[in-house]
């Protein structure tokens, strides 16, 4: 198939439904509007599900009963909209549901600004509701790899029974890009857990995380835990660019990891080796990227447009062994490759 040009969050949506969307529930919040607005034109003509809830609250308590029917189910919204779906997340995952949320970032806190961010991190990893839950998310770089990853997301939800999370800033979800869309493989079969009824031939099945009994939902935690080390295990995913050699590795991930690649390439002309590690899954973080440096990596700088959130999984799986270094912008504010690159001749020279 041809490449088109296509905005982020439209490709988002076609990816999705070219994935096997059955129904989407969402509610307008910028920079992510013109994903709803164009599935709710995409969707009613090919048959499938759009629904404009009255609140982020109501879309998300509408993912957790559309996915527990089984069907295949997505909403998506930007940081303060996936504040207000937390507790609908946490219900889902202690509920073993799968499902795809498409997180578009902005700048906070609070209503904060429209302008791109980096600053929900921790949302994303660490999770906004209660209790010992996780998502497995995805950080694309381009709307090429955002589109891949929406058909990997659904796959991935489906075989752990788990929401899944794209968390693209505000600048992927607004810029223009040739995108190629994948074909789905196979159709979806109804998976054997949904509450479709039962016409008598097994027991009903029960959607629930609700226990009661202590012992019983310790099990369950038990068990959700067994499945995020299976998720650690076999789903970290990053890119390393440029390490043979480099003196410093840079960490950065999404819009600014391309600010980072521009900010190498200007160093690399004058005889300056700096990498990069890119995660691509910001949960499980990739740990695997971190266990052997580059004999020649003397620090890390770690670039994020937030005021430091990754720095604290990058200080911990480093484990002391390179002094990390901060930059970033916050508030809508963008780095620049040439503020990266002042950023790494000070480190270099000595003067950091």
């Amino acid at each position: 198939m041809a490449k088109v040009l296509m905005k982020g969050n439209e490709a988002i949506g076609e990816a999705a439904m070219r994935a096997g969307l059955d129904a989407f529930f969402g509610y307008p919040i910028t920079p992510q509007s013109e994903l709803p607005e164009y599935l709710s034109r995409e969707m009613p003509a090919r048959g499938k599900v759009f629904v404009q809830a009255e609140s982020e609250v109501a879309a998300i308590n509408m993912i957790y009963g559309a996915a527990g029917a089984g069907a295949r189910v997505m909403t998506s919204s930007s940081s303060p909209g996936i504040a207000l779906k937390q507790e609908g997340i946490t219900y889902i995952a202690g509920s073993e549901l799968p499902c795809v949320i498409c997180s578009v970032g902005r700048s906070g806190p609070g209503l904060g600004g429209i302008q791109p961010g980096q600053a929900d991190y921790y949302q994303a990893t660490k999770g906004g509701g209660n209790g010992d839950y996780h998502l497995l998310v995805y950080a694309p770089a381009n709307i090429q790899e955002m589109c891949d990853m929406i058909m990997e997301a659904f796959d991935k939800a489906d075989y752990y029974r788990n929401p899944v999370m794209i968390l693209a800033d505000g600048m992927i979800g607004q810029m223009m890009e040739p995108v190629e869309f994948k074909e789905l493989k196979k159709e979806r079969e109804v998976p054997a857990w949904a509450t479709t009824g039962t016409e008598g031939k097994r027991a009903p099945n029960i959607i629930n995380s609700l226990y009661l009994n202590p012992e019983d939902l310790e099990e369950h935690n038990i068990h959700l835990t067994k499945k995020y080390d299976e998720m650690k295990e076999k789903e970290e995913q990053w890119e390393e660019y440029n390490l043979e050699n480099a003196e410093v590795i840079c960490i950065a991930y999404g819009t600014t990891s391309r600010i980072v690649k521009n900010a190498i390439e200007t160093l690399k002309d004058e005889g300056i080796n700096v990498g990069l590690i890119r995660p691509k899954t910001l949960w499980p973080f990739p740990e695997k990227a971190f266990k052997e440096y580059p004999k020649t990596a003397k620090a890390i700088l770690v670039v994020e447009m937030s005021t430091g959130q990754m720095i604290t999984d990058v200080r911990a799986f480093n484990e002391g062994r390179l002094p990390v270094y901060f930059y970033g912008r916050s508030g809508g504010m963008i780095p620049t490759p040439e503020a990266v690159v002042a950023e790494l001749r000070k480190i270099i020279e000595g003067g950091k």
